[in-house]
């Protein structure tokens, strides 16, 4: 099977590296492509940059994944990473009159507007909270529509080798722990690259839109205070201001389990050991 990456960067490697291991060929763009594996074929390219014209696609390609990351977390940002890359791409697509089994978009539970601490899932309509919000679920329906084959991807809280943005809150001490409770979901980045290899390598999906997410949506503060038990730490300093409030909701994998996917680290607890413990590399 051949594999088309878009914007590999940590998740589209990781993902790319476990096509590879499965026997497939995987071709990957990307603005830097020395910092690619020697065992993907590359094209250096910029999705974002409108003015140069994107490289003819292998007619017999199986698999698009598109895996962007904005530079920068603005409207703008996201519109020239997300929507306007994805135009560029689904317009290549039929210019060079290919066709995929699968075009999976990588896309985040931000669209949703959920945050008193009520359940979300597939079913629940998105509700953008904020304007890059609001760019993932008009590339979301872009590519619903227009992609012959569409998968989308709704990951939440991505962590794994090297992102360690809460681990080193409580290192140094900033973190604070709310006293009032704050619901978080994430899925470590591992887990993240399995689930697009399976959805796209799986019997044709029952469903266009799938949530990625451990089993246990948790408190933030029981992350921040695990993280802190494990490095023999004192706990985060309580605050009675909800920490984060925007994202204050529980996500559904049920559907994505229905598939048969099994995670490799179904809750914080089982991630973040890996992570303490030095497992993994972050790619470039």
């Amino acid at each position: 099977m051949k594999v088309l990456i878009l914007g590999a960067g940590d998740l589209g490697t990781e993902a790319g590296l476990r096509f590879i291991a499965a026997g497939h060929d995987v071709t990957a763009w990307r603005r830097r492509t020395e910092l690619l594996p020697g065992s993907f074929t590359t094209q250096r390219v910029d999705l974002g940059d409108a003015r140069s014209p994107l490289p003819i696609i292998d007619p017999a390609t199986d698999v698009v994944v598109f895996t962007p990351a904005a530079s920068e977390r603005s409207e703008e940002g996201y519109r020239r990473t997300y929507l306007s890359a994805a135009m560029r791409v689904l317009a290549a697509l039929e210019r060079d009159h290919v066709s995929p089994k699968r075009f999976l978009l990588v896309s985040s539970t931000a669209v949703y507007g959920e945050a008193t601490g009520g359940w979300v899932d597939e079913a629940t309509p998105v509700s953008p909270p904020s304007p890059t919000a609001q760019v993932l679920a008009e590339t979301e329906a872009l590519v619903l529509e227009r992609a012959a084959t569409p998968l989308i991807l709704r990951l939440s809280g991505i962590y794994g080798p090297g992102r360690l943005r809460l681990v080193t809150q409580v290192r140094n001490g900033t973190a604070r722990a709310s006293r009032d409770k704050v619901w978080t979901n994430r899925i470590h980045r591992d887990d993240a690259a399995a689930a697009i290899v399976h959805l796209c390598t799986m019997p044709k999906p029952a469903h266009e839109l799938y949530l990625g997410v451990d089993h246990e949506p948790a408190d933030l503060a029981d992350v921040q205070r695990f993280i802190a038990d494990s490095l023999n730490l004192p706990a985060p300093e309580e605050i009675s201001a909800p920490a984060n409030r925007s994202s204050d909701k529980r996500v559904s994998n049920a559907r994505l389990l229905e598939t048969g996917f099994n995670f490799a680290y179904p809750s914080y607890r089982e991630g973040y050991a890996s992570v303490l413990a030095g497992e993994g590399v972050r790619h470039p």
